[in-house]
């Protein structure tokens, strides 16, 4: 977090990391005292060696479904009596589904185990359809949990294949850069997961 971010929580919010009554708003709504768009963190593709053998056929990614507190750009916390609140002074480049969309399909890409990857509308064996069931922090014990269902579905629009994959990386902190970087190793952990899965039954 730059120190003119830093600055501007400190005077808005009057915060003490780690607080989380004042890292906490209210559920439903976004922190109301910053002036301006809050500071933007983005997700990253997974890369490197996926070590699994795949069948090199065609996939579509679709966007993923899910809950409504989870479909904008906020970061969802997940207080102690499993009440939802947003964290406060930071938000994602983009609606959560489609940034997840996006670098699902650049980690297959990066994978190099199919021959095609892409969203609906292009011509596929399969298309991935996947429902975005935690992405968050808990406030109880710092830990932030990403749950992803994934369905592998036919030209049919049978349902061949699912699987749920799920990750859960610490936090020491409970500011924007720490929660978004440890949702981004989260994520890079279950988007591995579902390459490794789905590309040898393509």
């Amino acid at each position: 977090m730059t120190s003119e971010s830093a600055s501007l929580k400190a005077r808005c919010c009057n915060r003490r990391t780690p607080s989380l009554g004042l890292l906490l708003v209210l559920p439903l709504t976004l922190a109301a005292c910053s002036a301006g768009a809050p500071p933007t963190f983005d997700l990253s593709p997974a890369s490197g060696s996926f070590h699994v053998h795949a069948a090199r056929g065609q996939l579509a990614v679709a966007e993923p479904v899910t809950d409504s507190p989870l479909a904008s750009q906020r970061i969802l916390v997940r207080r102690p009596d499993d009440s939802i609140a947003y964290l406060s002074g930071a938000q994602w480049a983009d609606r959560l589904p489609a940034l997840v969309q996006t670098r699902l399909i650049e980690t297959f890409e990066n994978a190099h185990l199919l021959r095609e990857v892409g969203r609906p509308g292009m011509a596929a064996n399969f298309t991935l359809s996947s429902e975005i069931r935690r992405f968050e922090l808990n406030a109880a014990n710092f830990q932030t949990a990403v749950v992803i269902a994934a369905q592998l579905v036919d030209n049919t629009g049978r349902i061949r294949y699912a699987r749920i994959f799920k990750a859960s990386v610490p936090t020491q902190h409970d500011d924007g850069p720490s929660v978004s970087a440890a949702l981004d190793q989260a994520l890079g952990q279950v988007m591995r997961q579902i390459v490794r899965w789905a590309a040898p039954l393509i």
